[in-house]
């Protein structure tokens, strides 16, 4: 895979340690009057590149580190205009891209500088013809509506792949659309424009929301068809909020903030519908701040809690592990489903935090029922990803284990497809390195290359229950179980099952070559441990 990205990307791309040594090649090997030879790992950029590159880089480079964020620059050299992005890739090293400004690409690259001089990649131009646009409905009374499509992946793209990659997909993505439909009969004209890496904004000439729902979604359904660059297939998921002119707004601001805040909650609920703009959204996010006050004190009192499910090897029934979810009994609202919680404490700041006091009741239910679990039973806990992705978390794992009561061998973290992509690879060797199992989540609802996943340390893949559910009635979901185990079992790790809640659907997966699992077969044995829990806890508080 490396080498067709490589082939794909026609900018140079260098992977650098902080002193400036090069560690890889990881792209295009030379731009404009700029190269590097197959042989430039482990030599210094002073020794290749001009003296004013290197320095420029050098000084870029130290700036993304000390800061952890993605550096942009333009320089010249030899008549030439280039643009330098560099993006940290941890504490010690960064990814430094260079390619031809924008005015020297249209001779290179073919036919590229039609495409961007189309409006979706001019920010500005399409502000002014959403400016117009609104003036003119404004003046002839003429409806328009805008919709803001965020794009889930391309964040992760940049950060896990390259950024060169992420723009690469999204040109891509964009340039599957029209420049501009002008609406056939009965149907609205719209133009989309990109206004960042991951939001485009779609305006649409009308106010009746059934067809603005269509318009969109069919835009929608473009933007989700898998891109393609070398040999790697990527997949965006466009979250979408909709203001509507008139209505929600009659200035270009008023109508951006309304559809962003649609778009949020849009994202909130993970959900594929279009989100219109309501005043319910004003008083869901002042109700969001009550439930913010609500988690931070269910953590202080301990109302948060993990309650467990049992895996087990689906052949004999023998119990592996102790699987732990998040389990909220309210005083009043009795049990809060984590769907309703944990989204208002990823934009709250409270996710790392609630996650932190989850470790700490880990050794807390060890010293409970750890003597009754069988002898190589594990204890799995699923960190938060806005925990995971904390430079420090590795060190709070080390921390726990070091307190004792806990052994690193007992231990097991799950860790979602989405969120392992997204981690820096240092971290899972820092945590197998420590005798912690490893098994990535969610499998078939996020990305991750199978390069990567051949790579880690890591035990095992778990299917995402939604498609486990379904695998008996949707030939969708038989596929991507049999592709999930098939992948798991080629790469030499253990796949797992979530949602094993009969017979029927056991046989299936066995069939499929699926060893372990959860679900409500095996419910005789999963709620023995959350009792010991409750009751310790009820202990506890009086």
């Amino acid at each position: 895979m490396a080498d067709s990205l490589s082939a794909a990307l026609p900018d140079l791309a260098v992977l650098l340690r902080r002193d400036g040594v090069v560690l890889d090649l990881v792209g295009g090997r030379s731009v404009g009057t700029l190269a590097l030879s197959r042989d430039a790992t482990g030599k210094h950029i002073e020794a290749l590149w001009p003296d004013q590159v290197a320095l420029t880089a050098m000084r870029a480079l130290r700036r993304a580190i000390a800061q952890r964020k993605t550096i942009d620059l333009n320089f010249e050299h030899a008549d030439a205009g280039y643009e330098l992005r560099v993006v940290a890739q941890g504490p010690d090293r960064a990814l430094c891209v260079i390619r031809l400004a924008a005015g020297a690409r249209g001779s290179e690259e073919h036919g590229a500088g039609d495409d961007l001089q189309r409006p979706q990649f001019d920010r500005r131009g399409f502000l002014r013809r959403f400016h117009d646009t609104l003036s003119q409905a404004a003046i002839q009374e003429h409806p328009a509506a805008l919709a803001l499509l965020h794009l889930e992946g391309a964040a992760d793209i940049a950060r896990v792949v390259d950024s060169k990659v992420a723009e690469q997909v999204l040109s891509a993505a964009i340039l599957r659309l029209p420049e501009i439909q002008t609406g056939a009969a009965g149907e609205p004209a719209w133009y989309v424009g990109q206004l960042s890496p991951e939001l485009l904004a779609m305006v649409v000439q009308c106010s009746e929301r059934d067809a603005i729902e269509a318009c969109v979604m069919r835009v929608c359904s473009s933007l989700r068809e898998p891109v393609s660059v070398g040999d790697a297939a990527f997949h965006l998921t466009p979250y979408v909020g909709v203001s509507i002119l008139g209505q929600d707004g009659s200035t270009p601001k008023a109508l951006l903030d309304k559809a962003r805040s649609a778009a949020a909650e849009a994202r909130r609920s993970a959900s594929s519908k279009i989100f219109f703009f309501t005043d319910t959204l004003k008083l869901r996010s002042l109700a969001r701040l009550d439930v913010a006050h609500e988690i931070r004190d269910a953590i202080a009192s301990r109302q948060i809690r993990l309650r467990y499910v049992g895996r087990h090897e689906l052949e004999s029934g023998r119990l592996v592990a102790q699987v732990g979810y998040l389990r909220w009994h309210h005083p009043l609202r009795g049990e809060v489903p984590p769907g309703e919680f944990l989204g208002v404490a990823e934009t709250t700041g409270l996710a790392t935090v609630l996650s932190r006091a989850m470790l700490d009741q880990l050794k807390d239910d060890f010293a409970a029922f750890g003597p009754r679990l069988p002898e190589h039973a594990r204890l799995s806990f699923g960190a938060l990803r806005h925990h995971l992705l904390q430079d420090d978390f590795a060190h709070d794992i080390e921390r726990l284990l070091a307190a004792g009561g806990l052994p690193a061998s007992r231990l097991e973290l799950r860790i979602s497809e989405r969120t392992f992509a997204a981690m820096d690879t240092s971290v899972y060797q820092r945590l197998r390195s420590a005798g912690i199992q490893l098994v990535v989540d969610e499998v078939g609802r996020g990305f991750a290359s199978l390069d990567r996943l051949a790579r880690a340390p890591i035990w095992g893949l778990q299917l995402d229950r939604a498609w486990v559910t379904a695998l008996r009635a949707d030939p969708l979901a038989l596929r991507v179980c049999r592709a999930g185990i098939s992948a798991a079992t080629a790469l030499g790790l253990m796949p797992i099952a979530t949602g094993v809640d009969d017979t029927a659907r056991r046989d299936a997966l066995l069939e499929l070559g699926c060893r372990y699992g959860s679900g409500d077969l095996y419910g005789a044995g999963e709620g023995q441990f959350d009792t010991l829990v409750m009751r310790q806890t009820s202990h506890s508080s009086g």
